[in-house]
């Protein structure tokens, strides 16, 4: 391909009377390359397209990824193999790409790719709520690669809370549901689900019994969404976004679980909260807005659901909830426990593997670090200390230990078997010779070494 600059130069040189040969000469070029841009058959900075050897399969790409979108490439280039097809997996992904053969699938078409009407949403009316999955908590917690995040959402203000969860069974959830409502200061008039099994069944979206009776107890209405419709709860899907990203990130790893839980409310009090919102009178907050929704009084006490989670007992037999200690039986020190909550009493029970409740306790307040100990059990634990200390001195690195009367006594019994044994056949103590034991002697073989030191002595030269 000639520049223009080299197309200019050839075109006055053969005016000049110069042959073809001289100019290719003349340039570096090829004669035929000369003569094509002199002939006027090549333009100067297009190159001649190489031939399309897609072209004979690009109706059958298209009949096959309009008949199934989802088709895979590789598949795809499986078939057309069989078909001729002697380019490459990545040239037929090219090709795919640049001619725009894949239509898009209207079923899986996201929120993206569509119109999107605005939902209104009058104050007080809506609660939205999800779960966020948080991967890699501190591994001080003891809950494994995720933790679970209860986020919910007022869907006319966009203030929201959230609540750290070890489980997503419909107790923590209640739980959860109970002491984010009275972060956002009362219940709306509906909250809004996905299709989570321990709100309805995913199937049908109708609310299961046992989330029923949590539902009357607060006198809310519960909405499911449509199948695949997330989009339809977007205010709790941006606070989880927000959560995850702008949160859950800065979390340190010696943070317990309740200084991560304070973290998150303060988080919301003074960063979201505070977010700007057209208000009825003009620019406001989120704070301001959601204290003009008309919020319902949360029930005094709890939706009555009983909480339960595993635990092992420390060694000063100590069982850990919610930031606080609890004493249990000696016995039980180093084993695994239940614990069980009803949300709307005031006690904790554990039980032991087997089930039976073994220690009840007053439930002190969430993080506050306080160590609940029966007295009973104070006194079987120091009971329990006392005749398992041991009181011997310890053995020190350097001490010098010499041999008992027992280990001596042991010693010569050792020496006069195997060095002055007496003689077998004649009852003295001289040593006894092999030849003897062997044929005088049934007891273990004696060797005595000296003929053999007497007839090396004189083997200390060479022949």
């Amino acid at each position: 391909m000639l520049t223009w600059e080299e197309d200019v130069n050839a075109h006055a040189l053969r005016k000049r009377g110069w042959t073809i040969s001289a100019i290719a000469r003349h340039l570096d070029r090829d004669r035929k390359t000369i003569r094509r841009y002199l002939d006027g058959t090549a333009t100067p900075g297009v190159r001649t397209p190489a031939p399309d050897l897609f072209a004979p399969f690009e109706d059958y790409v298209r009949a096959r990824l309009a008949e199934d979108p989802h088709l895979w490439a590789r598949t795809l280039c499986d078939e057309l193999e069989a078909l001729g097809y002697r380019q490459s997996y990545q040239t037929l992904t090219r090709r795919i790409r640049n001619r725009g053969l894949r239509p898009p699938c209207p079923a899986c078409t996201s929120a993206t790719g569509r119109a999107n009407a605005i939902i209104a949403h009058p104050p007080g009316e809506e609660t939205q709520w999800d779960w966020v999955d948080l991967p890699s908590p501190p591994a001080a917690w003891g809950w494994g690669t995720t933790a679970h995040l209860l986020v919910g959402s007022l869907a006319h203000s966009g203030k929201w809370r959230g609540i750290l969860c070890e489980q997503m069974d419909q107790p923590h959830l209640i739980d959860g549901l109970d002491r984010i409502c009275r972060r956002l200061g009362g219940l709306t008039g509906a909250w809004r689900f996905d299709r989570m099994a321990t709100v309805c069944h995913p199937d049908t979206g109708r609310v299961t019994a046992s989330f029923a009776g949590a539902a009357k107890y607060y006198g809310v209405t519960v909405a499911i969404c449509p199948p695949r419709r997330g989009n339809r709860k977007g205010v709790v899907e941006k606070a989880n976004h927000t959560a995850a990203q702008r949160w859950w990130r800065n979390i340190a790893d010696e943070m317990t679980i309740e200084q991560a839980q304070h973290n998150l409310d303060e988080f919301c009090a003074v960063r979201m909260d505070a977010r700007p919102r057209d208000g009825a009178d003009g620019p406001s907050t989120v704070a301001a807005v959601a204290e003009a929704e008309r919020l319902r009084p949360v029930p005094q006490a709890p939706y009555p659901a009983t909480l339960t989670a595993a635990r092992t007992a420390s060694r000063q037999a100590l069982v850990s909830f919610r930031g606080n200690r609890y004493s249990v039986p000696p016995e039980l020190a180093g084993t695994v426990v239940e614990v069980s909550m009803r949300l709307d009493s005031g006690t904790i029970d554990i039980a032991s593997a087997a089930g039976i409740v073994i220690a009840r306790h007053r439930l002190a307040a969430a993080g506050t670090g306080a160590v609940v100990r029966d007295h009973g059990h104070v006194v079987a634990l120091d009971a329990a200390a006392m005749a398992a200390a041991n009181t011997a001195r310890p053995h020190r690195r350097k001490e010098r230990i010499p041999p008992g009367p027992e280990a001596r006594a042991a010693a010569e019994k050792l020496r006069r078997g195997v060095d002055t044994g007496p003689d077998t056949a004649t009852g003295s103590d001289k040593p006894i010779s092999s030849s003897q034991s062997n044929s005088d002697t049934s007891d273990s073989t004696i060797t005595n070494l000296a003929a053999y030191e007497r007839a090396a002595r004189g083997r200390n030269t060479l022949p």
